[in-house]
């Protein structure tokens, strides 16, 4: 999975290009859904920023082998980022993580 296909698994999700982070939580990985979107006027990233973003976040994912885990949390979720709440999933990555944790 790339950029563009990660951007547009969350357009047909929510609609919005919602920023995705990867955040180390003690000995844990965490996969974000963060309530900015790119489509907002004060998103701090460029087009061009956002994407490289996404690759670099698509390319952990993979190296990691959680691409399908989070492809599967969004797809299956019910709920949606939301201002000051983020959409969080603990990640169970393989052992090329284990520099992060």
């Amino acid at each position: 999975m790339n950029a563009l296909a990660l951007r547009q698994l969350l357009l047909d999700k929510w609609g919005y290009s919602y920023d995705l982070q990867i955040r180390r939580q003690s000995d844990r990985l965490m996969f974000l859904v963060m309530w900015r979107y790119q489509e907002q006027a004060s998103f701090p990233l460029t087009e061009l920023e956002y994407l490289q973003h996404l690759e670099a976040i698509a390319a952990r994912l993979s190296d990691w082998g959680t691409l399908e885990q989070v492809q599967q949390f969004i797809l299956t979720t019910k709920t949606k980022p939301r201002l000051g709440k983020a959409l969080c999933l603990p990640l169970k990555p393989n052992q090329r993580a284990s520099e992060w944790v």
